[in-house]
């Protein structure tokens, strides 16, 4: 009993991958755990509100949009123009598509990690790196297709000595392919900070609520402080959706454009 409530007050605890269910496949196992339940969750979270989006035809003249059709608008708004001044407008529509549902599964999977007691799939390094690696080789796929071995540019810039390339073409190889790993580390980093800070301050708040004497009137000021903690953290997870949209844009400008 005592190492249960141990598990409960530890803020680590939320970050558990918890395994639910094995399947047996002659050799292989195969494990349904609570990351896989997320990831259904979000994925039917995504459906409902694609088909929310759908407003039936009526007779009047003016077709009046809801709130969330208001909020899809300006998600769109903001991801297009995104798109349209870090890759090019030509070029932005084409790929339009991706970056918009990247930004959307994204900010579910931030969004509905604040729901006590569920999980959140991008407080994992591994999630956020896969996530990114593989964007990150699809930004060069088509970049070699466009460009073939003129992508190598981006390393020689032009007008740069020999001298200075010998130093510069080292650096600029290891920033290009650090890429991948500073965008995944950055929404990594936010998403548990953020959800570890917050279930460090409700765990004090349930520790002083379950004290005797005094002490236990005090409960509602870290209480106080986790309202503006969490609207926070909400604000947060939606930022660092546009900020991962924001930065894997400019990585297919630059694939695309040479920059």
């Amino acid at each position: 009993m005592k190492s249960l409530f141990i598990n409960i007050c530890s803020p680590l605890e939320q970050f558990y991958i918890i395994p639910l269910l094995e399947i047996n496949l002659g050799a292989f196992s195969f494990y349904i755990t609570n990351e896989t339940v997320m990831l259904l969750i979000v994925f039917a979270f995504i459906i409902i509100l694609v088909s929310a989006m759908r407003k039936p035809l009526t007779k009047s003249f003016y077709v009046i949009p809801t709130r969330l059709q208001l909020l899809f608008l300006y998600s769109y708004r903001a991801v297009g123009y995104l798109v349209s001044t870090n890759v090019g407008k030509k070029n932005g529509q084409k790929y339009f598509p991706i970056f918009f549902s990247l930004f959307w599964y994204i900010v579910l999977l931030n969004v509905l990690g604040l729901i006590p007691f569920s999980f959140t799939l991008t407080s994992h390094l591994i999630v956020t790196f896969a996530l990114s690696a593989m964007l990150f080789i699809a930004i060069n796929i088509i970049g070699f297709r466009k460009h073939g071995l003129k992508l190598f540019g981006l390393f020689f810039p032009d007008g740069t000595s020999f001298a200075i390339s010998l130093l510069l073409v080292p650096i600029e190889l290891l920033s290009y392919f650090f890429r991948p790993i500073s965008l995944s580390i950055r929404l990594f980093a936010n998403m548990m900070a953020g959800h570890t800070l917050l279930k460090v301050l409700a765990i004090f708040a349930w520790t002083i609520a379950h004290a005797a004497g005094f002490t236990a009137v005090l409960y509602f000021v870290p209480c106080i402080i986790l309202i503006p903690l969490f609207a926070l953290e909400f604000v947060i997870a939606i930022l660092q959706a546009f900020v991962f949209v924001l930065l894997a844009t400019v990585y297919l400008g630059d694939a695309l454009n040479l920059h």
